[in-house]
């Protein structure tokens, strides 16, 4: 009969490890607190407090709820195995096996969160992807990294939503604005802001060549409270209004409903076009502009901060942070944790988790030198 006690003392290691981390004792009383508030027969004449109040208590028993599962999973599985050899029943040594397979894969899992270190990491994510060199063929690579992103936010259960979107001239798009939503976001989609090279057969090529085609991509943190974050001046603003061209029913195609936001002092533009009213546009541009804003600012008290980020003055040759080749060869590779995969199309379909714990281990030694 095989002895299991190693693996199971390590799962319990990691256990401990994972209660330090999720701060399991902090979110113990956190929930008290937050379950007082909810008891609160006032709490929803404040809608934006309740709506807080709500989200948090949400995660916190989840985050407990996740703990205690994986306590239990490990309690049976002791038993399991202490049953299998008092009774001397080899017969249990494939399901105790599984069984403690499943929980290392989900030890692998959920130990990417003691990557997160960020005040933002938790936040759902603004998202910009922007055509740069490589003509249409750029166009079509923004169109590419858009319905990546879309596949990933799926694959993880987030939500994508499209603010707008600039058509391409002749294919895919210029450039297009959306929102991640889902806990951990932003903390997730942070290694995504650079440069994204593709180099490929170009399908707009008679001829058939090899093409080069560049796309940046911006990723902020999205605030759903602006002014609990940054002051915006409403006289540093110039809000244009259009009609809306995307989907909406017959309501968007006959109204000026579309608001598009310029921060005069900086230059940023934000705009909104998938909401129904102008006034629920106009509140969705401001928290985007509001994250762009304080992103600026951050980049500005740190340097280094942008370089880690991505940030690039021009979107071609020698500025990526990440290549993906489909011709000679393929392959996806990331330039700064060379974090490799050969799977292109499963990437471009959404495999991105590689990527972005790769790059949150990447970060984390980068400040601990």
């Amino acid at each position: 009969m095989q002895d299991f006690t190693p693996e199971i003392a390590e799962l319990r290691r990691r256990l401990d490890e994972a209660a330090v981390y999720l701060r399991i004792t902090d979110l113990v009383g956190q929930r008290i607190a937050l379950e007082g508030e909810m008891a609160d027969p006032d709490l929803w004449n404040d809608q934006d407090r309740g709506r807080r109040v709500q989200k948090d208590l949400s995660r916190v028993v989840e985050d407990l709820g996740l703990h205690e599962d994986l306590t239990t999973r490990i309690e049976d599985t002791e038993t399991l195995a202490e049953l299998a050899v008092e009774e001397g029943d080899e017969s249990y040594e494939a399901e105790i096996a599984d069984a403690l397979a499943g929980l290392a894969a989900s030890f692998d899992d959920l130990e990417v969160r003691s990557l997160f270190s960020g005040k933002y990491d938790e936040s759902d994510a603004v998202c910009y992807v922007q055509s740069g060199a490589g003509g249409t063929d750029a166009q079509d690579w923004a169109e590419i990294l858009l319905r990546m992103y879309t596949r990933w936010a799926d694959r993880r259960g987030f939500t994508l939503e499209i603010h707008s979107v600039s058509p391409g001239t002749e294919a895919g798009i210029s450039s297009a604005e959306f929102i991640i939503r889902g806990r951990h976001a932003f903390g997730l989609m942070q290694g995504e802001r650079g440069v994204h090279r593709l180099v490929r057969i170009s399908p707009f090529n008679k001829e058939s060549k090899r093409q080069t085609a560049f796309a940046s991509v911006q990723v902020v943190p999205l605030f759903e409270e602006v002014a609990d974050e940054i002051q915006i001046d409403e006289s540093d603003l110039r809000i244009d209004t259009y009609r809306s061209s995307g989907a909406g029913g017959q309501h968007v195609n006959v109204t000026d409903s579309a608001v598009r936001i310029t921060h005069l002092p900086t230059g940023i533009v934000t705009s909104c076009q998938n909401e129904r009213s102008q006034h629920q546009n106009k509140e969705r541009a401001m928290q985007t502009l509001a994250a762009k804003l304080i992103d600026l600012e951050r980049q500005r008290r740190d340097a280094e901060l942008a370089e880690i980020g991505g940030e690039q003055s021009n979107v071609d040759f020698g500025s990526q942070i990440r290549s993906y080749v489909l011709q000679p060869y393929q392959m996806v590779k990331d330039l700064r944790t060379d974090h490799e995969v050969g799977d292109v199309m499963g990437v471009l379909a959404g495999d991105l988790d590689g990527f972005a714990e790769s790059y949150l281990r990447w970060a984390r030694a980068r400040r601990s030198d």
